[in-house]
């Protein structure tokens, strides 16, 4: 690097000054702000911020470099920086969010697209990557069209039993893709064995991970922010979640329709399923069920986790199947 140049760290949570000169480069760039991040690096030419990179947990955001130094090689030093930064955490498979236009730019940087539009491109390099996730999916499909259903399951419910059921009866195979994220009450390996077992009795029905590749910290932070989110960014993420699920995967899989439930509480999620009825337009048929009552309640998660905080055994009696209840009596009561 130029030796007039400086690297260093802006700590955007303490450093007022770093912050507002942060936040103008990135308003230059046409990138927001408002992105939860992790570590955030600066090269600076004397005291002006001339570019600047980020990331959260091992995804990359927030990359820029001002047009007055677009020759000075500044991107490859930013993302060295947060490469070696993310390495020193344990990760070594990293996603990017970019604009479209600078897909030769990081591919010449040794990343892979994975899915773009006219909003977004989404890339990675690491090991264990897309095309891997895929064959994953390839080598576990079963024979005869399929239905795909993708859920938390924070917990596993009579309401999402009965998604599964609906789909299992219309459909020769039913993939169900639990999220991979550990940013729920209950963590991915609980909610993986909660599902698996609440679908155990039904043959054609097989059980994913989404990895980081649907409604991830990468593909759709904004979900996890349910109705924190800023619902327009939420919409583009969603599109490109969407975008995934039927370009990338549905294929794979011979899947032709996705069932989702109702949603009557989140704005995010209502989200979600608007971007999916718009995207997958009249390749992917999109079933939207009613949500499952009983005693005129309507099932959800949240009331389920609200109910244990509660102890109240007789709503978790009517909205958990039997095997979720009998897991949380084994494992956390």
């Amino acid at each position: 690097m130029n030796n007039k140049y400086i690297s260093k760290r802006i700590w955007l949570d303490k450093d007022k000054r770093g912050l507002e000169d942060w936040r103008n480069l990135m308003e230059k760039a046409g990138l927001q702000t408002g992105e939860t991040l992790d570590y955030t690096v600066g090269i600076y030419d004397d005291k002006r911020l001339i570019a600047t990179g980020s990331f959260a947990e091992n995804i990359i955001k927030c990359v820029a470099v001002c047009k007055d130094y677009q020759a000075e090689n500044l991107l490859t030093q930013v993302l060295t920086a947060l490469i070696e930064k993310m390495n020193e955490s344990g990760y070594y498979h990293y996603f990017l969010y970019t604009k479209p236009e600078k897909e030769n730019v990081f591919r010449s940087l040794g990343f892979k697209k994975i899915i773009a539009n006219d909003d977004v491109l989404f890339m990675e390099q690491g090991p264990d990557d897309f095309s891997s996730y895929l064959q994953h999916l390839q080598d576990n499909k079963k024979a005869g069209q399929g239905a795909g259903i993708v859920m938390n399951a924070n917990p596993f419910t009579k309401g999402h039993q009965y998604l599964v059921e609906y789909a299992a009866q219309k459909n020769d195979q039913v993939y169900v893709f639990v999220l991979s994220e550990d940013h729920s009450e209950f963590s991915t390996k609980d909610r993986v064995k909660m599902v698996e077992a609440g679908v155990s009795h039904l043959s054609n029905v097989t059980v994913f991970p989404t990895r980081k590749y649907l409604v991830s910290q990468a593909t759709f932070p904004a979900y996890f922010l349910k109705d924190k989110a800023e619902l327009t960014v939420a919409r583009t993420q969603a599109r490109l979640d969407a975008q995934i699920f039927k370009e990338k995967i549905a294929p794979v899989l011979e899947i032709n329709v996705r069932y989702v439930g109702e949603e009557p509480y989140s704005k995010v999620t209502e989200v979600y399923n608007q971007a999916m009825e718009e995207v997958f337009s009249d390749d992917l048929t999109l079933v939207i069920l009613p949500r499952k009552e009983v005693n005129g309640s309507v099932i959800s998660a949240t009331k389920v986790r609200k109910a244990i905080a509660e102890q109240n055994e007789t709503l978790l009696l009517d909205f958990l199947p039997k095997t979720t209840y009998d897991y949380l009596e084994k494992n956390f009561r």
